[in-house]
């Protein structure tokens, strides 16, 4: 696939009105939504603002690149917009920007749509071709000038073979968050401004589709040195005893020269992998508390295809059983299936909370732990247990043999750490920490059992209000990761009800406010607030995020109120749920499910109408 194919001449803009970066964005965004490109422009707005958030996509030399791979696009589409007078864009050279490119990118991409956004990325660093754009009038002008390009560059690519055994041979990985446009561009860059020096580069590109020209070891061995431009972590093992230059992906793209000019002359520092026990993605300045969330939500983040899986799996049986009995071969087919996966749970959250901490060594250790805590009764408290611990003791081993001979660095991935992790962590487990948290886990599930039905309301109308106080985030996380160790723990869905009904109740809040108080919301936001209704059946409460981001006091002030109080009425009515995930889908699997969706319609109707009555008539 061409570029053209994706540049389409009816949402062009030739003549850009915006004055404002963000008032750019939207009056692109209008063009998208005017020609169905997307279909939902909050969300998509919402995704193009968290890439900006990462680094500007404004490029410098007059060129913004703005772009999102997200389920609010219908197609992939390349918006072409211009500004005659020039927009401060935030560019990372600080000039105004003339020429927009807004990439709309569906979750289903195909490789053939992504080559050709990589090859829209390495054209913008034609000076002659970025010219040709600046005074182009029309839309068919546009697309004239790219189909230009393309015939150039299917010309340049009859491969010359040059000798290449005088000049000096370096190797580069490009990368950055989303894999679009960044990551090519970089590329381009680098090979470019290495011809001109005449050194020989090999560029491995870590993109959307995947992991592209893969340096191989008798490259990386015969490189005089490596440049790193990413944005996100990329494979480093393999550059040890090398010298090395990490940067952002924007100094690939605006400072090639001084980065190849650096590795040419011996000035990159040698990369260590043992001394890499950094986390490349998180900043320095990374509190302990946003350390230990991380690690927690990448073994939830794992975990979740399992609870879910099995969780409605084994939900599903329960009907079965209701009705055939626990006899009958379809209970006793779904349950097997179900429960397999779940025996998966506990295993995986603590390997893949070790993986975070210790990268790829704590993982064995960590999924051992957390086998042994299923066996010995230590439940899911024993397992986070298990999986922090694997990881920390990985990360000390690392540090313990730093200073070990080169020739024997093979021996520590295959044999040192394999051994010593797993002698130290299934000790700790089957002596201290198996014991200890299996008494805890057995204390929370008698208390649990016993307790009475003011504190299960109690308890219901915290998860419930948690879930509302930030939709998605680490309170909203802990109520429901708390739920799922209780499911899995006890097979008790009470507490799954609690966190399902205040986890809808924020969209469909939102939903109710914008079709009964018209006034109060703008036409967009009308038009957002429709979409929240299947969002919130759904137990999608990330469709109240922009409206929250746009009001948060009135939003999640109304949001928390309603949500609790439909958690604790879940609690009170003695409803549970018996699947992690599914909202509305799932009720015929919930014990009293008449009850649950009252208490969701009453803790709605509160929310709906806090957030309808507080906010003030918007002025169109």
């Amino acid at each position: 696939m061409k570029v053209t194919e994706l540049l389409r001449k009816d949402i062009m803009l030739m003549d850009l009105q915006s004055t404002t970066k963000n008032e750019v964005i939207d009056e692109m965004i209008a063009s998208l939504e005017k020609h169905h490109v997307i279909n939902n422009a909050d969300q998509f707005k919402e995704a193009i603002l968290k890439r900006e958030e990462q680094a500007t996509t404004g490029l410098g030399n007059g060129i913004a690149m703005p772009h999102a791979k997200t389920a609010a696009v219908n197609e992939a589409t390349v918006l072409f917009a211009k500004s005659n007078k020039g927009v401060d864009y935030e560019s990372l050279d600080g000039e105004p920007t003339y020429l927009f490119f807004m990439i709309a990118v569906p979750d289903g991409l195909y490789d053939t749509h992504l080559q050709a956004l990589a090859a829209l990325s390495r054209s913008l660093l034609d000076e002659k071709f970025i010219e040709g754009l600046k005074s182009a009038k029309t839309p068919d002008e546009v697309v004239n000038i790219f189909r230009k390009k393309e015939e150039e560059s299917e010309e340049k690519e009859v491969n010359v073979q040059a000798d290449t055994s005088e000049k000096p041979f370096i190797v580069a990985v490009t990368a950055c968050p989303t894999g679009i446009a960044h990551t090519y561009m970089a590329e381009e860059a680098l090979k470019k401004k290495a011809a001109e020096m005449n050194v020989d580069i090999r560029v491995e590109t870590n993109g959307s589709e995947g992991v592209k020209n893969r340096l191989t070891d008798d490259e990386i061995r015969r490189a005089k040195g490596v440049i790193v431009a990413a944005d996100k972590k990329v494979e480093m093992a393999r550059f040890n005893g090398k010298p090395l230059l990490e940067r952002p992906v924007s100094e690939g793209i605006n400072k090639p020269e001084e980065l190849i000019s650096k590795v040419i002359k011996g000035d990159a520092p040698t990369f260590h992998a043992e001394n890499d026990d950094r986390q490349k993605e998180e900043p320095s300045n990374t509190s302990v508390w946003g350390k230990i969330y991380k690690d927690l939500m990448n073994g939830v983040s794992h975990m979740l295809p399992f609870v879910v899986g099995g969780g409605i799996l084994m939900a599903i049986s329960f009907l079965f059983e209701s009705t055939l009995g626990d006899d009958s071969v379809t209970f006793k087919f779904l349950n097997t299936i179900g429960g397999n996966a779940f025996n998966f749970l506990i295993p995986i959250l603590a390997g893949y909370i070790a993986m975070s901490i210790g990268d790829r060594p704590g993982l064995m250790p960590g999924m051992v732990g957390g086998l042994m805590a299923v066996n010995s009764n230590a439940g899911f408290l024993g397992g986070l247990a298990a999986g922090f611990l694997a990881g920390y003791i990985v990360v000390f081993l690392k540090k313990l043999f730093r200073g070990m001979p080169r020739s024997l660095e093979g021996l520590k991935p295959i044999l040192l750490y394999p051994i010593l992790s797993l002698f130290i962590v299934g000790t700790l487990m089957y002596f201290v920490i198996g014991p200890i948290f299996s008494s805890i886990n057995t204390a929370v599930v008698d208390f649990l059992s016993d307790m009475g039905t003011a504190n299960a309301v109690l308890l219901g109308a915290l998860l419930g209000g948690m879930m509302s106080i930030d939709m998605g985030g680490p309170f909203n996380k802990a109520a429901y990761t708390f739920s799922i160790g209780v499911f899995t723990d006890t097979g008790d869905g009470s507490f799954m009800a609690a966190v399902m009904a205040g986890g809808m109740i924020p969209p469909l809040a939102i939903a109710l406010a914008t079709t009964f108080f018209k006034n109060k919301f703008t036409d967009e936001e009308r038009r957002s607030g429709l979409s929240n209704y299947l969002l919130g059946i759904s137990f999608i409460t990330e469709g109240a995020i922009p409206f929250a981001a746009s009001d948060p006091l009135r939003i999640i002030g109304s949001s928390i109120v309603g949500s609790a109080i439909a958690g604790g009425l879940t609690q009170l009515w003695n409803t549970a749920i018996p699947a992690p995930h599914g909202g509305i889908f799932v009720i015929a699997l919930a014990e009293r499910p008449f009850m649950f969706l009252i208490a969701l319609l009453i803790g709605t109707v509160i929310t709906g109408l806090l957030i309808g009555f507080w906010r003030k008539p918007v002025k169109q």
